[in-house]
């Protein structure tokens, strides 16, 4: 299964050498239209051993129409090439899940499950740690903990939250200087174009564990890349300090989103910032 293809951690060549030879030696690759990369993908493969998904759209075996938000998951009608249509319902937000509930359902159509069989499971899956994961309510304001680090995984993020009301106070805490400066204008451009003019970025310094990481470009290059194009950013020494001004700022109806990787205590900064508010 390949739900998509973008830039993390190596280069697009790298990446599609890689995922080339991994659904190459595959018996069926389930793969994501709706990305340029995996649909350039799948046109290589024999077409007996590929499932394609998508969302609206009507050439991919597994189609998602009328796409619902609700408070806590989606609703949607799939649809299969040549065949019957169901009424699916998920617990877990988002677009971006309606596309993973759609590479489950294609992986266990490619071992024989039925998908009126498949949907009903579906509707038992409430989610995992750290995907959009709520860590409670306090005064009004609501903290979420998710694992977005990448541009891609960030726009799935801010695009499933801004679906409700809502300020977004985001802390994101970048996995490491050397992603950061291979990502460094896609972060600009996904913070630009998905921050509302309310919304407020704050950023501490990279995760750094030692060695020898050019460690060039830090959190001031994206924050102020943000700002340049008219939205909120700042960049601050530590993470403490991003939880202050977070408690600070906070006001009923926010959201706290808390997004990063490579970093076991983000959780743990997550609950403790929820006590603090």
């Amino acid at each position: 299964v390949v739900s998509n293809i973008s830039l993390d951690h190596k280069s697009m060549e790298e990446l599609r050498d890689l995922f080339g030879g991994f659904t190459a030696r595959a018996t069926t690759a389930v793969l994501n239209l709706d990305n340029p990369e995996t649909a350039a993908l799948a046109q290589t493969l024999p077409p007996e051993k590929v499932v394609t998904f998508a969302l609206g759209g009507e050439a991919s075996t597994l189609n998602a129409h009328d796409l619902e938000p609700q408070p806590t998951g989606m609703r949607f009608t799939l649809t299969e090439l040549g065949g019957a249509k169901h009424a699916v319902t998920l617990n877990v937000p988002g677009a971006h899940n309606v596309a993973n509930a759609l590479a489950a359902l294609g992986a266990v159509r490619a071992l024989g499950v039925p998908l009126a069989e498949a949907t009903a499971a579906l509707e038992t899956f409430s989610g995992i740690r750290r995907r959009m994961e709520v860590v409670g309510t306090a005064n009004g304001v609501t903290v979420i903990d998710d694992f977005a680090h990448n541009p891609d995984k960030i726009a799935a993020t801010l695009k499933t939250l801004h679906a409700f009301d809502g300020r977004l106070l985001i802390l994101f805490q970048p996995h490491g200087f050397g992603p950061l400066k291979l990502m460094r204008d896609a972060f600009i451009d996904t913070f630009v174009g998905l921050m509302r003019p309310d919304d407020v970025l704050l950023m501490p310094e990279p995760v750094y564990y030692g060695g020898t990481t050019d460690r060039s470009v830090g959190s001031e290059d994206i924050a102020s890349g943000v700002r340049a194009e008219g939205r909120k950013a700042e960049a601050l020494p530590t993470r403490d300090a991003c939880g202050d001004r977070i408690v600070e700022l906070a006001k009923p109806g926010d959201r706290v989103i808390v997004m990063g990787a490579r970093d076991d205590t983000l959780s743990v900064f997550a609950a403790e910032l929820l006590k603090r508010l």
